[in-house]
């Protein structure tokens, strides 16, 4: 695992976090869970990627 995939997920982190507070600061609740859910939903996409190829480099270990 690289150390720039720990920083890009906590840079996705505090800029969600910020239009978060700035979108409910501004009464738009629905437009604040929507960017609260599209963040996790980049996150968790860039951890399967990740998984993935820890699976992969487990199968090539084993010879599967």
């Amino acid at each position: 695992m690289e150390i720039d995939l720990i920083f890009r997920i906590a840079a996705i982190g505090i800029l969600v976090s910020v239009l978060n507070a700035v979108l409910k600061k501004s009464d738009r609740e629905e437009q604040a869970m929507m960017t609260t859910l599209a963040g996790l939903i980049v996150v968790l996409m860039m951890v399967v990627k990740e998984i993935a190829k820890l699976f992969d480099a487990v199968k090539t270990m084993f010879n599967f």
